[in-house]
């Protein structure tokens, strides 16, 4: 009897919440923190078209804020524009430009500090040194926003979106381009990153730092100068994403380092530099990829063990794998592989000989990276016949020991 009308208290205190809750119309010519200052917790802020000229504005309790066309509001290159330090915050469709650049202070188009329950959606935030930075919140959604910058370089710029010390974030559909780092995450857990385009950022279209147990699905990372980093971190998944075009001296599709327990699954490596550098990780299971016309499909270090790879499709790349190593303490099966030249005599879909994907142009290339001046020659060629018949260089345990004669359909 008593928890039936504890319930129901509760459930009369938001009603009343919701029937006091009030809706301000605001023009351009009004200071929004003054709307907002004299604002009841649960208004709604209805912001019609213009430009507001206005920055610095902090939001300390429960609000929705809605524009109508876009309304405007600058920083001047000098200010933030919005900082949210509160919970159940709303904001949709306002566009946020122009923030300073500052060696003090992360200064961003919107600013969460310590909030949780907050959903910004459907804006546009251009030339910032931050786009949306998250600080210490929680159960907050990045929806739908175009977060776009022209950075020249890494030192003066910041990233589209920015969490760090988050949880249970979900960043969907956002289009982010020109900045440092397209997505940055720094000790985030449990978070959500899905169908956003990250392009033409400078370093990376996404970088995980100390990220536990998060997944990123159905994303495209293109020309980008690498295309994501996942970095000392574990239980990351990544699924159905498209690597395409990220090209450079130390460009690749994803960079692994020290991380552990993680799947990437269903993706496709369509034109990269290298389609996956592994160094340091463990225990991940890469299967039922694409990977299509890149210089190295996957660079795997010694450092590397306990990782599967299965029903892949390699195709067209200049490299299959290549590594630093003689010894290989992981296990490639069932993949298949264009440049196999085996037989199948049984017609089972399985190659009846083993497939060994590390050329002996590969190995050079590892301990002579100007060696591939030579590459496509003639010399190559022979080279690679040479070590068919008398194996000396590759290192004999890198082995496809069912390499599959057809390709998977993936």
């Amino acid at each position: 009897m008593f928890i039936r009308s504890t319930i129901l208290f509760v459930l009369l205190f938001c009603v009343a919440l919701l029937a006091d809750a009030a809706t301000h119309r605001v023009q351009m010519n009004q200071n929004l923190q003054a709307v907002i200052n004299k604002a009841a917790s649960g208004d709604t802020l209805l912001l019609s078209k213009g430009n507001y000229n206005q920055h610095s504005i902090i939001i300390q309790k429960p609000l929705t804020i809605i524009g109508e066309g876009y309304p405007v509001f600058d920083g001047f290159k000098k200010y933030e524009v919005f900082i949210v330090a509160a919970n159940n915050v709303f904001i949709k469709g306002i566009q946020v430009q122009n923030t300073g650049r500052s060696s003090l202070v992360d200064m961003a188009g919107i600013k969460l500090q310590d909030a949780s329950n907050v959903t910004i959606t459907d804006c546009k935030i251009f030339n910032t040194t931050y786009g949306i930075y998250l600080q210490n919140s929680k159960n907050c959604t990045i929806q739908n926003n175009e977060v776009r910058a022209s950075a020249k370089d890494e030192l003066q710029s910041g990233n589209g979106v920015h969490a760090w010390k988050c949880d249970a974030l979900t960043i969907k559909g956002n289009t982010l381009s020109g900045h440092r780092d397209g997505i940055y995450f720094e000790f985030v857990t449990n978070s959500f990153i899905e169908r956003n385009k990250s392009f033409g950022n400078i370093r990376y279209g996404l970088h995980f730092m100390f990220s536990h147990n998060d997944t990123y699905s159905y994303n495209t990372f293109s020309n980008n100068g690498a295309g994501v980093a996942v970095m000392y971190t574990k239980g990351v998944t990544m699924s159905v994403n498209i690597f395409r075009h990220n090209w450079g001296d130390a460009a690749y599709a994803i960079l692994l380092k020290d991380i552990s327990d993680s799947k990437i699954e269903h993706n496709k490596f369509d034109r990269n530099t290298v389609g996956i550098f592994m160094e340091g990780s463990s225990r991940i299971h890469v299967a039922q990829n694409i990977f299509s016309d890149n210089g190295w499909a996957m660079r795997i270090q010694a450092s590397c063990d306990d990782n599967v790879f299965e029903q892949n499709n390699f195709l067209g790349n200049s490299f299959d794998v290549a590594t630093n190593g003689t010894m290989m303490l992981n296990t490639f099966r069932n993949n298949y592989w264009d440049k196999y030249d085996g037989y199948d005599l049984d017609r089972d879909g399985v190659g009846d000989v083993p497939y060994y994907p590390v050329s002996v142009y590969s190995v050079i290339t590892e301990r002579i990276p100007t060696a591939m001046i030579l590459y496509r020659s003639f010399l190559t060629n022979i080279m690679d016949q040479v070590e068919k018949v008398m194996p000396s260089i590759i290192p004999d345990q890198l082995k496809d020991d069912a390499p599959r004669t057809k390709k998977w359909k993936l």
